[in-house]
């Protein structure tokens, strides 16, 4: 008797942009592990700001990203076509304008950061067109459910970019790093356009009518406003401390934050495979609530074992990462993980309401994300006071996004039993 050999199971899509996820993200820590090992914790504190400005930049391209994503889902057909050439023209025209505001305002930037020169900026502010060029061609692959393609331009990004980087420091000792660091990003931007989907968009097509183009508007306003509350959370800190404190604790900090937000950048795997799902379960008509429990809670399990791990090895963690003279931020690293933590998790029930245009949660998120300036700005007489004020504003928008979620639910329930 022959035994049947069962056929191998093929990866899915989803899995090979997870798997491509957790890749680039250990490719982007690399990428800062390196840099600031090399610079160490005073030169790593202008890089810091320009990784910083990079993240910035995402979270606002995002908003093209994510519309572009939704109403790819929604659209079809010709009306796709049109939606696509619209927000391709759009997204540029506010790439050049963004572009444009960075370079004339290079000099300004560097006295607000006490930088050592104004040149990295102006560098950078050439790479926002492409940046949300970029956007627009990823959310298109987002919205296909293209996850490999997504993958792809994904890793182009993140290898072209730490390959070039390094190259440039090792060739260039003489050049300010901050430069090498700043040119090391724009020509990288040209790598992540790779595969490029956008061709077909710049040709004229069916205009969208007034209600579709209000549709897309309203949406992306708010997808605008939840992106400023990210930017406001994710980066004011790394910025009031850059600002309110010398380069040294400065450059810790920044070294602090990239370890401790390593929970938040692979929780964003896991937002970007719920919009698309969610969205098509919207528009079925099907419920979705248990693809946000399942993603809150694998954003859990992860969250308490970095947390878990950076109370028990603090300075093991610091030291292997970073190196022996970042180690005096080691007793830091458990809260800040802390506190991202409850962001990450926090922040998937805000972009799962996002999807389904609930608006609320954004509101909130705005609200917290102002708190947290505020607290930080009166609030800085140490580096441990900046984290212990995160962590309460951000305790309070888990509590605040956990009630909203349970009270939609249970209105939701008693209406369906009336």
């Amino acid at each position: 008797m022959k035994l049947k050999l069962l056929p191998p199971k093929s990866i899915r899509p989803e899995q090979v942009f997870m798997l491509s996820a957790l890749f680039v993200n250990a490719g982007n820590y690399l990428y800062n592990l390196i840099v600031g090992r090399i610079l160490g914790p005073t030169a790593f504190a202008d890089a810091a700001i320009l990784i910083t400005f990079l993240l910035v930049l995402s979270f606002v391209a995002m908003t093209f990203q994510l519309v572009t994503a939704k109403y790819t889902v929604i659209f079809d057909d010709e009306i796709e076509k049109s939606f696509i050439h619209l927000i391709t023209k759009r997204t540029l025209i506010a790439g050049i304008i963004f572009g444009v505001i960075i370079v004339l305002s290079s000099g300004y930037l560097q006295q607000i950061f006490n930088t050592s020169t104004s040149s990295m900026f102006l560098i950078f502010g050439l790479g926002v067109p492409i940046y949300f060029l970029m956007s627009v061609n990823r959310g298109v692959f987002q919205g296909n459910k293209k996850f490999v393609d997504l993958s792809i331009t994904y890793q182009a990004e993140m290898l072209s970019r730490l390959i070039i980087t390094l190259f440039l420091l090792y060739i260039l000792s003489n050049i300010q790093s901050s430069v090498i660091i700043a040119t090391g990003i724009l020509i990288s931007l040209f790598f992540s356009l790779f595969p490029f989907t956008l061709k077909k968009a710049f040709k004229p097509t069916l205009q969208l009518n007034e209600a579709e183009k209000k549709l897309v508007m309203k949406f992306f306003i708010l997808t605008a406003f939840y992106e400023c509350t990210q930017i406001i959370i994710n980066n004011s800190d790394i910025l009031l401390v850059k600002h309110y404190f010398d380069n040294y604790k400065a450059g810790l900090y920044a070294s602090l934050a990239l370890i401790g937000r390593v929970v938040y950048f692979v929780a964003w795997m896991f937002v970007m495979l719920l919009l698309p799902a969610v969205v098509n379960k919207e528009k079925e008509g099907l419920p979705h609530g248990s693809i946000l429990l399942k993603y809150v809670g694998y954003i859990t399990v992860l969250s308490f074992t970095i947390v878990l791990g950076s109370y028990l090895f603090p300075e093991f963690v610091v030291n292997v990462l970073f190196g022996e003279a970042y180690v005096a931020i080691a007793p830091l690293l458990w809260k800040y993980a802390l506190a991202t933590s409850i962001f990450a998790i926090s922040n998937v029930f805000a972009y799962y309401f996002l999807s389904i245009d609930q608006y609320i949660p954004v509101v909130i998120t705005g609200v917290l994300g102002i708190t947290q300036v505020l607290l930080i700005i009166y609030f800085h007489n140490s580096l441990e006071e900046v984290v212990i004020v995160q962590i309460l504003a951000m305790l309070v928008l888990l509590i605040v996004q956990l009630f909203f979620f349970f009270f939609k639910t249970y209105r939701k329930k008693k209406t369906e039993l009336q």
